[in-house]
């Protein structure tokens, strides 16, 4: 019943994939066009690509923290991006560890009216906020809409944008790299291991059996 159960993770894992994928695959879409269709299903918008237009806000920048690229640790860039008639966070990308106040002076946001394309991301939950000196916030564990909406007095749009880039980009913040749809998590290991044990246990089983028989026919 365990490994079944795996192989039911599996397939879900493969089909979540291929939606993400195609969702992905998609022309991008103005976000307030995408937030407006989607209802309350923002969930249904992930990884969908999408443009947004406004001026970045770099004095009401943010941190998340515990971020690992290429093997070493820093930040991912949060910068609100405002339009006349809404506002959204963009993940501009990571900056190493030393960089660790906001605004990152040695990756500031282009100055003016700007578009920017990439991914749309669902809030997250975070699990811990740590405070600057005298401007209320430096760091968050994950990117909660919500939460950053009333620390940082923003109307802010339910999801976040992520710029997305290449792997050869050198120019800070480091944009995210393309989203790869093959990562199938480990089901299909964890199905072998409980039908192999199923097995083994069944065969050792019978050899106790066998043996007791023998036993009492002794």
């Amino acid at each position: 019943m365990l490994g079944a159960w795996q192989l039911d993770r599996l397939e879900e894992r493969r089909t979540t994939n291929a939606v993400q994928a195609a969702r992905f695959e998609q022309e991008p879409l103005p976000l307030t066009e995408l937030v407006r269709a989607a209802g309350e299903d923002f969930g249904s918008l992930e990884y969908r690509r999408t443009t947004f237009t406004g001026v970045f806000e770099p004095e009401s920048e943010v941190l998340v923290r515990s971020q690992v690229r290429d093997g070493r640790a820093g930040f991912d860039v949060i910068t609100p991006l405002a339009a006349a008639d809404s506002t959204v966070l963009v993940n501009r990308g990571w900056v190493p560890l030393e960089f660790d106040q906001a605004p990152v002076a040695a990756a500031p946001p282009p100055a003016g009216t700007v578009t920017v394309e990439g991914v749309v991301r669902p809030s997250q939950e975070a699990t811990a906020v740590s405070p600057d000196n005298g401007s209320g916030l430096a760091s968050i564990s994950r990117v909660d809409v919500a939460l950053l909406e009333d620390r940082l007095d923003l109307d802010l749009l339910p999801v976040y944008v992520e710029v997305i880039g290449v792997a050869s980009a050198t120019q800070l913040p480091l944009p995210a790299n393309p989203p790869t749809f093959t990562d199938e998590g480990p089901h299909l290991n964890y199905a072998i291991q409980w039908f192999s044990s199923a097995v083994v246990a069944a065969v050792g089983y019978g050899f106790l059996l066998r043996r007791a028989v023998r036993t009492r026919s002794g």
